[in-house]
C-alpha cells in the first residue's frame, strides 16, 4: 500500500510538473503574438503616427526661423514677423479651428489637417529651395519685389502648416485618444504621458537632426531633407489613422452638436436664406390658421430678413466672428475653465529652454557645449515628470496631482528667483530709469561696459550693419537658439552662484511643470462633452498663444540681460497666478464629485 500510495503521489508530481512547462510553453508562444497584436492595434498606431508628426513639426519650426535669418540678409525681422503672424492667427482663429473639428467626422478632419499641414511644408520648401538657389538672380526682378514676394509666400505657408498642425493636434491628442482608451482614465493618463515623453525627445533630437544637415552640408539639403520627410511622413501617417479610424468603430461615431448651439455653431450663411423663406412660409400658414403672431417670433424673423440682405462677404464674416464669440463662451462655461486659465497663465515665463533664457545664459559666461548639456538634462527631467504624473494620479487621483505638481513647481522656482539676489546676478534697477547719464550711454553705444554690476556682461563691438551671424561653419545648431563658436559669451562673473541657481530652479521645475501640463490635459479631456471638445481645447490653444506673446512683449520693454531679473520676478507672478487659478478649481472640484470616467 505504502509503494503504491509513493507511486501515485510521484505519477502526481510528474503530471504537476508536465503541466507547469506546457503552461510556460504556451506562454512563451503567446508572448509574440500579444506583441504583433499591440504593433496592429490602435495605441501603437498612433504613437508613431504622433512620433513622426512631432519630429517634423519640430524639425520645421527650427529649419523655418534659421531660414528667415539666412534670406533677410541674416537679420531677426522676418523671424519675428513670422511668430507674430502664427501667434496671432491662431489667437484669433483657434476657436473657428476647434469648431470646424467638432462640426465634421473625424476620419476627414485627421486626413485633411495632415494633407494641408504636409503638404504646405513641402510647397514652403521648394519655394525656399528656389529662393536660396538663385537669390541674386530674384533679387534683380521687379526691383526686388519679387523677393519680398517670395518671403511672404514662405511665411503664409509656414502659417498655414501651423495652422493645420494646430487642428491636428486637437483632434487626435485631444479626441481620438479618449475614445480609443474607451474614456478609461488609467489608459487615458498612460496614452497622454506616452504622447508627451515622445514630445519631449523629438523636442532635442529632431532639432540636432536637421542642424547637423544643415552644417554640414546646406540650407537648399537641409530644405531637400525636410521636403523628403514630409512626403513619406504623409503616406505613412495617411495610412496609420486610416487604419485605427477602421479599427475602433467608436470613432466613426461622433454626436451632433447640441441643440441649443444649432443657430448659433451650424447655420452658415447660405443656410439663413433658406431659414429664412422657411420661417416665413411657416408664419403666413400660421397666420392664415389662427392669425396669431409671437412677437418674439416676429423680431426674430425680422432680425434674420436683415442679415439675408447683406452681401454675402459681409455675412460670412459675420458667422465668423459668431462663432468665434461662441466658442469663447463655450470655453468660459466649461467646469475646467480655471484650470485651462491656469495652464496658459504659465506661458508667460522666460523660465525655460527658450532663446531668451539660453541667450541670457550665454551673456554670462556659460558655454554652448554646457548649454547643450543643460537642455539634455532638463529633457531627462521633464520625462520624469511624465512619469510621476502617472504614479500621482494612481495614487491621489487627477486633482490631486496638479495640486501636489503645482506646489512642486513653484518650490522649485523659488530657486530663480533666489538667484535673482545671489552673487553673480547682474541686475541693475538703474537701467529701467529713462534718462541715463550721458556718459553711461555713450559707454552703451560703443559698446563698452559701464558700472560693477554689468562687468560680465558682453556687448557686441562693431558697426550697425556687421552680420548677426557669423559664418555658417561657426555655428552650434541647438534646440532653440544658435550659439556661436567664435563668438565671446562674455567675461566670467564674480561668481557663478546666480546662474547655477537659475538652472537648478529651471531644470527641476519641469518636473512639476510637465506634470501639471498632463493633469489639465486630461482634465480638459474628461470633463469636456464630445460635440464641444474641438472648439474648447481651439479656444485653449488661443489662450496659450495670448499669454505666449506677453512674455515677448516683457522681453521687448526689458531686453537687457540686467533687466532678466526683473523678468524672472514677474514670470513667478504670472505661473503663481495661474496656479492659484487651479488652486480655486481644484477647491470647487472636491465639493462636487465627478463620475464622467471609468477609472
Amino acid at each position: 500500500m505504502s509503494l503504491r500510495a509513493d507511486t501515485a503521489r510521484c505519477e502526481g508530481v510528474v503530471v504537476e510538473f508536465d503541466d507547469i512547462r506546457e503552461a510556460r510553453v504556451r506562454r512563451a508562444r503567446s508572448i509574440p503574438g500579444s506583441a504583433l497584436i499591440y504593433l496592429r492595434g490602435p495605441k501603437f498606431l498612433i504613437y508613431v503616427s504622433g512620433a513622426l508628426s512631432m519630429w517634423g513639426d519640430r524639425m520645421w519650426h527650427f529649419a523655418i526661423s534659421v531660414f528667415l535669418i539666412e534670406l533677410y540678409g541674416r537679420n531677426l525681422l522676418l523671424t519675428a514677423i513670422f511668430g507674430l503672424v502664427v501667434a496671432g492667427s491662431v489667437l484669433l482663429l483657434g476657436a473657428l479651428i476647434g469648431d470646424w473639428v467638432d462640426r465634421n467626422p473625424r476620419n476627414k478632419v485627421a486626413h485633411a489637417s495632415l494633407f494641408v499641414q504636409n503638404i504646405s511644408v513641402t510647397v514652403c520648401s521648394i519655394v525656399l529651395m528656389l529662393v536660396f538657389s538663385y537669390k541674386q538672380w530674384i533679387e534683380s526682378i521687379w526691383d526686388g519685389w519679387l523677393t519680398v514676394v517670395c518671403y511672404t509666400v514662405v511665411i503664409i505657408l509656414a502659417d498655414v502648416a501651423n495652422l493645420a498642425s494646430t487642428a491636428l493636434t486637437i483632434a487626435i491628442q485631444r479626441d481620438w485618444i479618449v475614445v480609443i482608451t474607451g474614456y478609461n482614465r488609467g489608459h487615458l493618463a498612460g496614452m497622454n504621458a506616452t504622447m508627451r515623453r515622445i514630445d519631449q525627445v523629438t523636442n532635442i533630437l529632431a532639432p540636432l537632426a536637421v542642424g547637423q544637415v544643415m552644417t554640414l552640408a546646406s540650407n537648399v539639403v537641409g530644405c531637400g531633407f525636410i521636403l523628403g520627410w514630409n512626403l513619406v511622413s504623409l503616406i505613412v501617417e495617411f495610412i496609420f489613422l486610416s487604419r485605427v479610424y477602421r479599427i475602433v468603430p467608436a470613432l466613426s461615431v461622433k454626436p451632433p452638436v447640441a441643440e441649443e448651439d444649432q443657430d448659433s455653431l451650424e447655420r452658415t450663411p447660405e443656410r439663413t436664406d433658406r431659414f429664412v423663406e422657411s420661417r416665413g412660409s411657416q408664419e403666413q400658414s400660421g397666420a392664415v390658421s389662427s392669425g396669431l403672431r409671437d412677437n418674439n417670433d416676429g423680431d426674430v424673423s425680422l432680425n434674420l430678413k436683415e442679415i439675408a440682405n447683406l452681401p454675402l462677404c459681409f455675412r460670412r464674416f459675420r458667422w465668423l466672428l459668431s462663432t468665434c464669440m461662441d466658442g469663447w463662451r463655450a470655453y468660459y462655461r466649461q467646469d475646467v475653465f480655471l484650470a485651462g486659465m491656469g495652464l496658459a497663465f504659465l506661458y508667460t515665463t522666460v523660465l525655460g529652454f527658450d532663446c531668451i533664457t539660453t541667450g541670457y545664459a550665454y551673456t554670462q559666461g556659460i558655454s554652448g557645449s554646457l548649454l547643450s548639456l543643460l537642455m539634455g538634462v532638463s529633457a531627462v527631467t521633464g520625462l520624469m515628470g511624465t512619469v510621476m504624473f502617472t504614479k500621482l494620479r494612481k495614487a491621489y487621483g487627477l486633482v490631486n496631482t496638479g495640486i501636489i505638481s503645482s506646489c512642486l513647481h513653484l518650490g522649485c522656482l523659488l530657486l530663480c528667483v533666489c538667484s535673482v539676489f545671489a552673487p553673480g546676478s547682474p541686475m541693475d534697477l538703474s537701467l529701467l530709469v529713462p534718462f541715463l547719464d550721458s556718459n553711461a550711454s555713450l559707454d552703451a553705444a560703443k559698446g563698452l561696459v559701464s558700472g560693477p554690476r554689468q562687468k560680465h556682461t558682453f556687448l557686441t563691438r562693431g558697426g550697425i550693419n556687421q552680420p548677426l551671424l557669423p559664418d555658417r561653419s561657426s555655428i552650434h545648431w541647438t534646440n532653440n537658439t544658435v550659439l556661436f563658436e567664435n563668438m565671446p559669451s562674455g567675461t566670467a562673473p564674480e561668481s557663478f552662484t546666480s546662474i547655477i541657481l537659475l538652472f537648478l530652479g529651471v531644470i527641476t521645475a519641469r518636473i512639476g511643470l510637465w506634470s501639471f501640463d498632463l493633469t489639465v490635459t486630461q482634465l480638459l479631456q474628461e470633463n469636456i462633452c464630445e460635440s464641444e471638445r474641438g472648439v474648447v481645447n481651439g479656444v485653449q490653444s488661443s489662450m496659450n498663444y495670448l499669454m505666449d506673446l506677453l512674455h515677448f512683449i516683457m522681453v521687448i520693454s526689458a531686453p537687457q540681460p540686467q533687466h532678466f531679473g526683473i523678468l524672472v520676478i514677474i514670470s513667478v507672478l504670472f505661473i503663481t497666478t495661474g496656479h492659484t487659478m487651479y488652486f480655486l478649481y481644484a477647491r470647487k472640484a472636491k465639493r462636487k464629485p465627478s463620475v464622467r470616467l471609468d477609472t
